[in-house]
């Protein structure tokens, strides 16, 4: 792994633990080693920016979020792709069919028409609320990069029903997000290489829910955590311990990355 240039993290699971909401010391110092080895780190999340934990020791150089419908550095936009405000018209109606309260996200913030128990416990994981907002109709018309909701895996056809532009990405059972149709952190990943001027071969990447294959596909090569669900494992080039455990650091001292 000696030409690794560029390195991706999902966020829970993956660099932070979910049952401790906090990142350790070791990966921190992960983090820290890999920039110093001149390797570029990226936040590869389904959160919104204005969600990504902030680590004071720790200066990510790019963000790919809302599974990568957005990407940016700290000054500057990568790629944007909205989901097509027709869908986004469609989806909010499919779930008010089947009771379901959504959370929509612009560039700059997100705001719901409701909640209910699984929206609330699905941004607790990331220790986020969900907010309702009066101008829900006024936020809509926003470029809106993800729908978040909760959601099992028998309502996906009903959510999804009419709907062109956009699919379901879930790493959770009880919600989902909703990105564009050709989105994910695949395509992300890719713009992030060309921007870059990088190749799939020399980056590498780690996460642990099925919203990471496609990241974890578009890299030399792909990391499973050791917490990460069978469908991730499957596709991964390796493995590492779990989140618990440290895996990443204990990778990267592995293959000599710091």
């Amino acid at each position: 792994m000696e030409n690794i240039k560029i390195a991706f993290f999902d966020i829970d699971g993956t660099l932070i633990d979910i049952n401790k909401k906090k990142m350790t010391k070791r990966i921190e110092e992960t983090l820290i080693r890999l920039k110093q080895n001149k390797i570029i780190i990226c936040i590869a999340t389904g959160r919104p920016l204005k969600s990504v934990p902030h680590f004071p020791n720790i200066e990510f150089d790019a963000f790919l979020t809302f599974n990568a419908s957005y990407c940016c550095t700290k000054n500057e936009i990568i790629y944007k792709n909205p989901i097509p405000p027709s869908d986004v018209q469609t989806i909010i109606e499919n779930a008010k069919k089947i009771h379901r309260p959504v959370s929509i996200a612009s560039a700059i913030r997100m705001g719901a028409n409701g909640k209910d128990q699984d929206l609330i416990d699905y941004f607790a994981i990331s220790d986020q609320l969900v907010e309702v907002v009066e101008d829900f109709d006024d936020l809509k018309k926003d470029d809106i990069y993800q729908i978040m909701m909760g959601c099992y895996k028998e309502e996906y056809g009903q959510v999804l029903n009419d709907v062109e532009g956009a699919k379901i990405t879930a790493w959770w059972p009880r919600a989902v997000d909703i990105i564009p149709a050709n989105g994910g952190k695949g395509l992300g990943v890719e713009k992030i290489l060309n921007y870059y001027n990088l190749k799939k071969e020399e980056a590498i990447a780690f996460g642990d829910g099925t919203n990471d294959i496609e990241m974890l596909q578009a890299v030399g090569t792909g990391v499973a955590m050791g917490n990460a669900t069978n469908d991730v494992k499957d596709i991964a080039d390796d493995t590492c311990e779990s989140v618990a455990e440290d895996g990443i650091y204990f990778y990267c001292k592995k293959y000599h990355l710091i």
